[in-house]
């Protein structure tokens, strides 16, 4: 089976947010939500924080929506503490970071680098049933775009409470959706 349409394997990290104590999440924590589960290569690093701050920019529109967002990487809670508070733009970001030192995570994900260990540049959107949804894995050099996310959770939203309506081609919140028949075979 691919990972679209798989359910999250069990996990416990503990994570680092601001202004909260360090606190574990676990896969019942996401239970019945939709979660984003943002992967990336290392604290401290290059392209991540740019990443990062452009998904803190989407968080408050993804809570209205019903989404969790980790961050995620192989560094500790520790040092996503210490990287919060040396960093301009990782300061500012009000989602959780999950340490995972264990590489519990991005081996449940299948996103560990073999011999590297640290995690691909990937992006994984869970739904309420804890099933993965959405998938988007970069190279390392190439940054990711949450206004995008955004897009495409609204359009997995959308499908999951609408049967029989897809989403086409750079559908937008309020577009038309399309509903799959014999009819539209060729059609389109």
């Amino acid at each position: 089976m691919g990972i679209v349409g798989s359910t999250i394997k069990p996990f416990k990290n503990t994570a680092f947010q601001a202004g909260k104590d360090f606190f574990d999440v676990t896969e019942a924590d996401i239970a019945g939500k939709w979660a984003v589960f943002f992967f990336y290569p290392a604290d401290f690093t290059f392209v991540c924080p740019t990443e990062l701050e452009d998904l803190g920019e989407q968080y408050e529109t993804l809570q209205g929506l019903g989404v969790e967002v980790y961050g995620v990487s192989t560094d500790t809670h520790f040092s996503h503490k210490a990287w919060h508070d040396t960093s301009e733009k990782i300061s500012k970001i009000k989602y959780a970071f999950l340490g995972d030192q264990n590489h519990t995570l991005t081996n449940n994900f299948g996103v560990l680098r073999e011999g590297v260990g640290l995690a691909d540049r990937a992006t994984f959107v869970v739904d309420p049933d804890g099933v993965i949804q959405l998938v988007e894995i970069t190279p390392e050099g190439v940054g990711r775009n949450a206004t995008e996310l955004v897009r495409k959770i609204k359009a997995a939203k959308y499908w999951r409470e609408h049967p029989g309506q897809v989403c086409p081609a750079k559908w937008e919140e309020g577009g038309e959706t399309l509903a799959p028949s014999l009819d539209l075979v060729g059609k389109l």
